[in-house]
């Protein structure tokens, strides 16, 4: 029988070579990618000496294609729970120096382990991906592996935070996780999400394309809207992750005040800069991330998708201390119109934050829906519809703050009384109506227009009329639209008053297993 000693020894030695991973010649190769490997990775994520590994000495079971004769160290994947910045996680992080990080039974069981413990533990799942892919030895036991880890991303879905890290590649199969998952941060140059390669796609499609066109961070960030943030390096994608973390709560238990941070910016500090930055010229924009800036605690706010539909801005701030999501159109790009990826990227944010209990504050500055033949054979009526459903089925707190145009559809879509708004406030430019004014005079007064002695005279006569009657607060304010008029400067202190007398909102609905949204 060994010694107590020898079985330490044994152990100690076991450990050691698992954490050599794919041996000094993978490594340098990985590093020569500019790319850290897994263990790097969570020791740069993970707070020091709070990571406890789980599955280490997990071994593969195939014995086809020779592989019984490879040893896999952990099975190509690093998975445990400690600390961010003294908050648990769990995360895991594919070994691309081992067998390229591929999927097969025992790497999935691994990572499906750790989301199960995560969602007992109602704490943030992290995936670091760096992987080659399905580990096609293993045949169907890595097509399960792959649905076991779906299926777990959809149950714990709303339930606690999934963030993911593409720090490699990542096709086919592969993708599927991430596009589950909450967020997805992407490093410039590394990163690629595909479903099917470049090979695949000259083969099929006859079409030359390279890794970063079919799949790189450009893609994903700006056009398709796959991933939500890009860095330049590994260290920066996981020093994003951090600060994204500090925005979120550990689970939907948490109560809206989770997150709450000692505040060091003056609740009663005003904004008199916001006076004057509505343009007199009603077709010269703004930038609406001047406001958000102007209002919220030290001028810090965390965008996701900043490159992807930027007429329409999301995003997390602080307001004396407290979390707050915002939702703004922006008037600097496409007049702030509201249209299919705007739509897509309102209600998805809008979603997760009513799901993670994190009131919402609405900017609202939009003069409709975006008209055109593209757009409505793109299903624009659908994907609009998919705002007014996450508004309306939102009970966190939502505050709105109309600052200039809010015409029609789109008015109500952008959190009106109508569709849930607790506190409905608007500046003195703001102009609610259901149309603009020349549109809506040359309908409602057609008949003058068309018998009048100069057409052109009478149309711009009752436009002007209309106007008068229409581009202002007040009409909706009589009809109790609207809650309070107030001064621009004054925004961020009624911001922080609604917030904190809405903390403790509480808004019961009918039971139901799920609302239909219109996907």
């Amino acid at each position: 029988m060994p010694t107590d000693e020898e079985l330490i020894r044994d152990l100690e030695a076991r450990e050691a070579k698992i954490k050599q991973m794919g041996g000094p010649e993978r490594i340098k190769k990985q590093h020569a990618l500019n790319k850290l490997t897994a263990r790097e990775r969570i020791a740069l994520l993970i707070d020091p000496g709070t990571f406890e590994e789980t599955g280490m000495h997990v071994k593969h079971h195939c014995p086809h294609f020779g592989l019984d004769k490879v040893d896999i160290p952990a099975d190509g994947v690093v998975t445990g729970f400690g600390r961010v910045d003294s908050r648990t996680v769990c995360c895991y992080a594919q070994d691309f120096t081992s067998q390229g990080g591929s999927l097969g039974e025992m790497h999935a069981w691994k990572i499906a382990k750790i989301m199960d413990l995560a969602a007992k533990m109602r704490v943030p799942i992290i995936g670091l991906l760096d992987t080659g892919g399905a580990r096609i030895q293993e045949g169907m036991s890595s097509l399960d592996g792959y649905g076991q880890i779906f299926h777990r991303n959809t149950l714990y879905s709303g339930i606690i935070p999934q963030i993911t890290l593409s720090m490699g590649p990542c096709a086919g199969g592969a993708v599927y996780s991430p596009a589950l998952t909450d967020w997805i941060l992407m490093v410039k140059g590394s990163s690629h999400m595909y479903v099917t390669g470049p090979e695949v796609v000259k083969a099929v499609m006859g079409e030359e394309v390279t890794h970063d066109e079919l799949g790189g961070f450009a893609i994903h960030t700006t056009k398709s809207g796959v991933a939500h943030f890009a860095y330049n390096s590994d260290a920066e994608c996981i020093e994003g992750c951090k600060q994204l973390l500090n925005y979120l709560p550990q689970s939907v238990y948490d109560k809206p005040d989770a997150t709450y941070h000692p505040p060091t910016d003056s609740p009663d500090r005003i904004c008199p800069e916001l006076d004057n930055i509505i343009p007199e010229n009603p077709r010269q924009g703004y930038d609406m991330k001047q406001v958000i800036k102007a209002i919220v605690d030290d001028g810090r706010f965390c965008e996701p998708h900043k490159h992807y539909a930027p007429n329409m801005i999301v995003g997390w701030a602080r307001f004396n201390g407290h979390v707050a999501g915002i939702i703004a159109n922006q008037p600097n790009y496409m007049a702030g119109v509201l249209d299919i990826n705007a739509s897509d990227k309102a209600a998805r944010f809008i979603r997760f934050c009513d799901a993670f209990n994190i009131p919402l504050v609405t900017l609202i500055d939009v003069p409709g829906y975006m008209p055109g033949t593209h757009q409505e054979s793109g299903g624009v009526i659908r994907h609009g519809a998919k705002v007014l459903f996450a508004y309306s089925e939102a009970t966190v707190p939502k505050i709105s703050i109309c600052t200039h145009k809010a015409y029609g559809g789109a008015e109500i879509s952008m959190c009106s009384r109508s569709i849930g708004a607790d506190i409905y406030m608007a500046w003195p430019t703001a102009q609610l109506a259901v149309m603009g004014a020349e549109g809506a005079a040359a309908i409602i007064h057609r008949r003058e227009i068309a018998h009048a002695a100069n057409p052109q005279a009478k149309l711009e006569e009752v436009t002007e009329g209309y106007r008068q009657m229409f581009y202002n607060p007040y009409v909706a304010a009589a009809g109790g639209y609207i809650d309070k008029v107030i001064k621009a400067r004054d925004t961020r202190q009624e911001i922080i008053a609604a917030l904190e007398a809405l903390l403790n909102k509480q808004e019961d609905r009918p039971w139901k297993k799920h609302g239909n949204i219109p996907l």
